[in-house]
């Protein structure tokens, strides 16, 4: 066993993946560096103290104490809110998280999710449990118009996805100017969402949760979204007024939604949209995929060559040398 290990995996797993498969992904990318798997509380303790690199979900005040060497500590979420920044940033560690791994998987569910509707294949699984031949009218998702709310990692990875439907696509980001990869980018003042949101068939959310961005679709939105409008949410519950969206879902103000994320969270049993016929729910899986570890090991291996290299580190969210 390693006992001065250079890269050090934390033991908490996530999504239920094994962190020894992320270990062997890091061995397997960095053959000439010592990585060890912390399999205990203790061990973590002892192993972190020789590591330039720790990676997990989160590093504690105990271990971080105990830490002397460390130059980067490389989460394994995207979201780095439950991350102990500022006392990294006293002790000069940068954080990287893992922006980009699940946008694949994310962006494959969103387009599967529009099919769904598009093909109203869930109408045809209803009927399957009845065991009832019966034609149905379907739909088409070509020729449709699709906004797209944020065109991060997981944005343009659903945009390049769609371009083989021959859809119309509109792009939602802060700077506009900037343009994207849809066929139109508008910014997110609220005459340039309802127009895009009175165009489109398909609407999904793909931005980060903000002060900006919560509650972001809510009554009044609703009331501007076409009635044969799917509402896909694979970003944040909260971007969503849920009540809102009860309110549309039961009305048939809107066609449906398709929801991989939900406020609150978990869903509790007894919410309405469990029981909405024209609302789909996965239990916020969107993300996973057995490529996840490979993913990541992709982007700390190359972040472990730039440390040694004094270049700018990949999905950096904390340089201390900016403090």
């Amino acid at each position: 066993m390693t006992e001065n290990p250079e890269i050090v995996v934390l033991r908490e797993g996530t999504e239920g993946l094994s962190m020894e498969s992320y270990a062997e992904e890091l061995r397997a990318r960095l053959p000439d560096r010592a990585v060890a798997l912390a399999r205990t509380p203790n061990r973590e303790r002892e192993l972190v103290s020789s590591a330039r690199v720790v990676t997990g979900i989160t590093v504690d005040d105990d271990l971080l104490d105990r830490a002397e060497r460390l130059e980067l500590f490389a989460c394994t979420f995207a979201g780095t809110d439950h991350v102990p920044m500022d006392a990294l940033a006293e002790r000069g560690v940068a954080v990287t998280n893992a922006g980009g791994i699940h946008a694949p998987g994310i962006a494959e569910q969103a387009i599967g999710n529009m099919l769904v509707f598009a093909r109203r294949l869930h109408e045809g699984w209803r009927r399957k449990e009845r065991a009832e031949w019966r034609h149905f009218q379907s739909g088409e998702l070509t020729g449709s118009t699709v906004t797209v709310v944020g065109l991060g990692s997981i944005g343009r990875a659903l945009v390049q996805r769609l371009r083989g439907f021959e859809v119309e696509t509109i792009g939602v980001r802060y700077t506009p100017s900037k343009g994207g990869p849809t066929d139109e980018v508008v910014g997110f003042d609220d005459d340039a969402i309802h127009d895009a949101l009175s165009r489109s068939e398909y609407v999904v959310l793909a931005c980060p949760l903000t002060d900006a961005t919560r509650g972001l679709i809510g009554e009044a939105e609703f009331a501007t979204m076409r009635p044969d409008a799917v509402l896909v949410n694979v970003a944040r519950g909260g971007i969503v007024d849920t009540d809102a969206l009860v309110a549309a879902l039961r009305s048939n103000a809107i066609r449906g939604a398709a929801l991989d994320v939900t406020d609150p969270e978990p869903l509790p049993g007894d919410h309405p949209l469990w029981t909405l016929g024209n609302c789909l729910v996965t239990p916020h899986t969107g993300g996973h995929t057995p490529r996840h570890w490979e993913r990541l090991a992709d982007i700390v291996a190359r972040n472990v060559e730039r440390l040694d290299a004094g270049a700018e580190l990949e999905n950096l969210v904390l340089d201390p040398g900016s403090r």
